[in-house]
This record gives C-alpha cells, sequence and structure tokens, in this order.
C-alpha cells in the first residue's frame, strides 16, 4: 500500500483517487471550513488547516505527494531562479505563493513521486517564465519531470483541460513513465443525467427572469462580437470545465429541456462529471458544492496517472514478495 501526501485537498478528489487505488492518505491540509467538512465526511479527518502553518516534522513519510495547487495571481513575475537558489531571502519573498510552499513539503519528505496538477494557462502564464521557475524548483530539488496538457473527457463528460506536472525521484522511474493514453469514446451527460423529481425539477430549472436575463446577456455580448454567456447543452454532448463559479447561475453548463426552461447540472450530476463514486456523500449546501466539485481534480483521470507513475514501486513490491515465498 503507498503512503500519500494529500495537499490542497478540497473535497477529496486525490482521496478518491488514493481510496480507488487501495492507497492510504497519511497526511491532508485544507483552508476551506466547507470542504473539509466533504472531505471528513467521506474519507480521515483533515490533518491541517493552513499550510503555511504547517511543520514538516509533523508530516509522515510517504511514497507520492499530490497536490492540485491554487493559483490565483502567481505573481512569481520578479522573481528569478537564480534570486531564489542563491539568497535565503528569495525563498522569504515568496512565502506566499503556494507552489512554494509545496516545493517546501517535498524538499523536507523527499517522496519518491509528486503529482501536481493545475489550469492550463499555468504553462504560458507570464510568457512561459511562471512554469519554467516551477520546473527549474523542482528540478534543483532532484526531481525528473514530465509535463503534460491533458482533457478529461474519456473519463468523464467535460473537457476540462489542465496542465499536469509528473516529478520522479528515480530516473528509472521517469524514462518508464508513459502518459495514460484512453482510446474510449468521449463521455456523454446522458450517462450522468438524473432523473429529478417534480420538486428536483422546480428547483434547479431557471425562472423566467433569470433565463430572460442571460438570453439578454449573450446577445449583447454577441451583437459586439464576444463569445461570452451561457453554454446549452443536450444529453448527447459534454461540457467544457466545471468551475467553482458555478453556484452563480449555472451558465456555463446548462441543460436543454424541451418546453421548459433549460436548467442547472445539481450537485450530485456534479459529482459524477468529476469522477466521485456514487457512495461519495455531499453535505454541504448547493453553493459550497458546487464550489468544491468546480476546484477539484477529476478523479479517474488522476487516478490513472497515480497509477502509472508509481509502477515501479510496485514493481520492486511484487519482486519482494516473490523473494520472500
Amino acid at each position: 500500500m503507498l503512503k500519500v501526501i494529500d495537499l490542497f485537498s478540497g473535497c477529496g478528489g486525490f482521496a478518491q483517487a488514493s481510496k480507488n487505488l487501495g492507497w492510504d492518505v497519511v497526511f491532508s491540509c485544507e483552508i476551506d471550513k466547507y470542504a473539509r467538512q466533504s472531505y471528513e465526511a467521506n474519507f480521515e479527518p483533515v490533518t491541517a488547516h493552513d499550510i503555511l502553518d504547517v511543520n514538516t516534522d509533523d508530516i509522515p513519510d510517504a511514497d507520492m505527494l499530490v497536490a492540485g495547487f491554487p493559483c490565483p495571481a502567481f505573481s512569481i513575475a520578479g522573481i528569478s531562479s537564480n534570486n531564489y537558489w542563491g539568497h535565503a531571502s528569495g525563498f522569504d519573498h515568496a512565502k506566499g505563493e503556494l507552489f512554494f510552499q509545496v516545493l517546501r513539503i517535498l524538499k523536507a519528505k523527499r517522496p519518491r513521486y509528486a503529482l501536481l496538477e493545475n489550469v492550463k494557462n499555468l504553462f504560458t502564464h507570464n510568457k512561459g517564465k511562471t512554469f519554467e521557475i516551477i520546473c527549474e524548483a523542482l528540478t534543483s530539488e532532484g526531481y525528473h519531470i514530465k509535463s503534460q496538457i491533458a482533457t478529461a473527457n474519456k473519463y468523464v463528460p467535460q473537457s476540462r483541460p489542465r496542465i499536469y506536472i509528473m516529478c520522479f525521484r528515480e530516473l528509472s522511474d521517469f524514462d518508464n513513465f508513459v502518459f495514460p493514453v484512453n482510446d474510449s469514446e468521449p463521455k456523454k451527460l446522458y450517462s450522468v443525467l438524473q432523473d429529478l423529481t417534480i420538486g428536483e425539477k422546480a428547483k434547479y430549472t431557471l425562472s423566467n427572469k433569470l433565463w430572460e436575463f442571460l438570453k439578454g446577456h449573450k446577445a449583447k455580448h454577441k451583437a459586439k462580437g464576444n463569445g461570452f454567456g451561457f453554454q446549452l447543452f443536450n444529453s448527447h454532448e459534454s461540457i467544457g470545465t466545471l468551475t467553482a463559479r458555478y453556484y452563480k447561475d449555472g451558465s456555463e453548463a446548462l441543460i436543454d429541456q424541451i418546453f421548459e426552461n433549460p436548467r442547472k447540472l445539481t450537485p450530485r450530476e456534479c459529482a459524477s462529471i468529476m469522477g466521485f463514486s456514487e457512495s461519495y456523500k455531499i453535505v454541504c449546501s448547493d453553493t459550497q458544492t458546487y464550489k468544491q466539485f468546480g476546484n477539484s481534480v477529476v478523479v479517474p483521470l488522476v487516478e490513472e496517472i497515480m497509477a502509472q507513475m508509481s509502477w515501479g514501486v510496485l514493481e520492486e513490491e511484487l519482486v519482494d514478495m516473490l523473494a520472500i515465498k
């Protein structure tokens, strides 16, 4: 059983993937109290809250570190890699950048693997300098790096392009890793849509007022040559990306309903669109739940990446078992 450090744990995307693989999350960290409620209703108690307060001596050793680290502003532009590595003040200056908190823990615990996930724009942010600094920092800590921008629609009915950064301490693991290739057909919404009760349909169907507002908003931007506005899907399509702001009006992914106004996805449908199991307990308000799933990783995709990354250690364990016999 592999041991996992789960940073920026959210509602438990990486924890669900670890559970599916039979692995043990030995340390978790999440600052949002509502996300912690969801995590703890489905997995183990969250170990720590604010990553800035984490003492690395309190973190158990682990085989893999996972983190979908936030990237709201990423103001690394003024920090050169030379300054960072050449002066202690460089690290101090970067404390507000949460990636460097991940790096701090990686440096202290030295897991064999690390898997980092972020928005695809990280690759081009600040003309590529941000991503370059991240890779230089990881490489300087002795990790061999592979990165891949991938969509999730072969696993769930959602495109959700994201960048995945795979870090390997052992060169043999790096050399043998191949990013998972899924040859199945893209998933469609009908695979996750629920048969709603009358009350549920009324709750999630847009009011006439909101629907008219959204149509007007889209028409106004279309006249200006912009592509802003609601996105309407039928059950034989997949959505683009479920975001944390979905709770506001659902306009990024509305479900077409014949003879009725469109409706929003339900929280349970959002769970499925992110690849969580049917047994996953939804314990927070719709608002908080939408935020949590919109911030999560796609479970089956990261699960496959984690399994593919760790083949080396699993192979070693198998050899040891055979030797004992």
